[in-house]
């Protein structure tokens, strides 16, 4: 388990299209603009001429989007008397979600702009904001009311809502499309013993079942099934303990798995176990000589227990990059099963409860064998971590695997434009099976 911290202290640009044609994503609603009471002006009506634009199109579950939205032309008008001076005017708007994700997204814009002649409509103004991706799939993006607040000789609100007599909708501006994170198989089994004669009884703990699934354990001699089995059902953990009584003298492993039969989805690991077959006595002249090596165990150490991410500046955001301790597995088992190194973060804590998803830490994982190992060290894909997990390294079955093998990764926190400045701590978990 490793904490770490980051500490945290963008006008976009549409592509240009071409001559008389709308820019991608465009769009023009009927709004209505009532005038602020003191201005003593008739409301303004007319289509709103808007566009939004997403810095990621192709998001997981979890990142955070950044979104634009360009209120490119408005009905509104200048609210004071005479000439608005130039930088008073504040726009604020929010950004309507359907589909996979509803909701509302909150956009601000910088105070800036030219001056406006009396009565002439008020300028083009662009806003930005920020959310959390909550679900895979296509949600739409489509502009709704904003507010223009000048601050010339008096504080002033010009609120534009889409026109409630129109029966037109107000149309999309753009989509986005979500992919889910990949959930790890942390199903395994543990034994009580890892030899024994024929009918011994082997006492196994089925781990990492969903509560309250059928788990069936079973005895295994290479890629196929003996006819050692006994069934259980998990507990509120996910626990099964079972007590298998192993007679097949070809067993060389036990796996636990749900279902029919084992998938690598719904299935463990297997566990090395060997049968010791007594042999039929010897002639009196002869001698037997028997040596035996004991099986080991499957272990990991870490060095350090605290990791610290760069520094990000405040109100950029961006991307905050470190260096997980570096962990050494030992493998000495002398079966045929591999193993899975899987790592976990929970969301980061800073001031005020403040928090950035662990879905925002994202590494690139590394492993090397030592000189000498059996098994071939396979590093994770690079991606997010979060909070259901990702592969850190991992080794394939074989006939005989072991070794020592050295794994690190660096890491990237994304941390989101305008988060307070302080620190924020999360807590990796790493979890070897």
């Amino acid at each position: 388990m490793a904490v770490l911290a980051a500490t945290t202290g963008s006008a976009l640009s549409a592509p240009a299209a071409a001559e008389g044609e709308a820019p991608p994503g465009q769009v023009d609603f009927p709004t209505h603009c009532p005038a602020p009471q003191e201005a003593g002006l008739p409301p303004a009506d007319g289509p709103t001429t808007a566009r939004i634009t997403v810095d990621n199109p192709a998001p997981q579950v979890g990142d955070t989007v950044t979104v634009t939205y360009q209120v490119v032309r408005t009905p509104a008008v200048n609210p004071v008397g005479g000439e608005l001076a130039a930088d008073v005017l504040t726009p604020t708007g929010r950004i309507l979600l359907a589909g996979a994700q509803s909701g509302e997204v909150t956009v601000v814009g910088a105070k800036r702009n030219d001056p406006v002649p009396a009565g002439a409509a008020l300028p083009a103004v662009t806003m930005t904001g920020t959310f959390t991706v909550t679900a895979p799939g296509e949600t739409t993006l489509a502009p709704g009311g904003y507010t223009l607040h000048t601050s010339h000789l008096l504080d002033l609100d010009t609120t534009c809502t889409a026109d409630a007599a129109s029966a037109v909708p107000v149309p999309v501006s753009a989509r986005l499309t979500a992919t889910g994170l990949p959930t790890a198989n942390l199903r395994t089994v543990f034994l009580g013993a890892a030899q024994g004669g024929p009918g011994a009884k082997v006492k196994v703990t089925a781990a990492g079942f969903p509560p309250g699934a059928a788990v069936t354990v079973a005895g295994r001699a290479g890629a196929a099934e003996t006819a050692d089995r006994v069934s259980a059902t998990a507990d509120e953990l996910g626990t099964a303990l079972v007590e298998l009584t192993v007679t097949d003298k070809a067993t060389t492993a036990v796996i636990a798995y749900e279902g029919r039969a084992w998938s690598a989805r719904q299935g463990s690991g297997p566990a090395a176990y060997t049968v010791i077959d007594a042999a039929p006595p010897r002639p009196a002249a002869t001698q037997k000589v028997t040596a035996t090596v004991e099986p080991g165990v499957l272990g990991m150490t870490q060095s350090g227990e605290d990791i610290t991410l760069g520094a990000v500046p405040y109100g950029d955001g961006g991307a905050a990059p470190g260096r997980i301790g570096t962990v050494t597995v030992t493998d000495a088992r002398g079966g045929p099963a591999g193993w899975t190194l899987i790592g976990k973060v929970t969301d980061f804590t800073g001031p005020g409860g403040i928090r950035i998803p662990g879905a925002s830490l994202s590494w690139t994982p590394r492993c090397a064998a030592a000189e000498g190992s059996r098994s071939v060290c396979a590093p994770g894909s690079a991606g997010v971590v979060g909070a259901d997990g990702a592969v850190l390294a991992s080794t394939p079955d074989a006939p005989l695997v072991g070794g020592t093998f050295t794994i690190d990764a660096t890491v990237t926190l994304k941390v989101p434009p305008y988060t307070p400045p302080g620190a924020y701590t999360a807590v990796l978990t790493l979890t070897l099976s």
